[in-house]
């Protein structure tokens, strides 16, 4: 038995108009207590390339970006058990309130998924045909090696949203 982790709160505001859903904070993720923590992890990377902003480590400030853009972020798994970070070691796992959290912010239009087990999951907990849309985007994890350009490319679909 693996000891059981558990997800951040959601970053979401009134203003947020779509939400990123990964699937549960990695060790290094849990070790900073920050949203994709790795330092190989191409999220915020991603993040301040889409939006033209001047790149920071600061965690606070990069939670401000995305504010800023009105973008929310949250995982579709709330604890799991599980060996070391792969999403394909996850045991276990109890869902986040997703649909509750979408109702209490309406303004939310789109749902962007970081990688395919968030995908699968929100499938599982909303519905194949949500009442909004649901989008599956490259996973920014080092262990997707689809190159930095093209994930950019993927995501830029979010912006249309916004």
């Amino acid at each position: 038995m693996h000891n059981r982790i558990f997800s951040f709160p959601p970053i979401i505001d009134d203003h947020s108009e779509i939400i990123i859903l990964g699937s549960i904070p990695g060790i290094q993720s849990l070790k900073k207590q920050q949203y994709y923590g790795h330092p190989q992890n191409k999220f915020w990377k991603i993040v301040f390339e889409l939006f033209n902003e001047e790149f920071t480590e600061d965690y606070d400030q990069r939670i401000q970006i995305l504010k800023k853009h009105h973008i929310a972020l949250w995982d579709v798994i709330d604890s799991c058990e599980r060996k070391g970070s792969l999403d394909s070691e996850i045991k276990n796992e109890e869902a986040n309130q997703i649909e509750e959290l979408l109702e209490n912010h309406p303004n939310i239009k789109a749902i962007f998924c970081n990688g395919g087990k968030s995908y699968k999951n929100v499938q599982k907990i909303l519905g194949k045909n949500y009442k909004i849309p649901v989008f599956l985007l490259p996973s920014t994890s080092p262990l997707h090696t689809v190159s930095f350009e093209r994930k950019l490319e993927d995501w830029m679909k979010l912006k249309q949203y916004l």
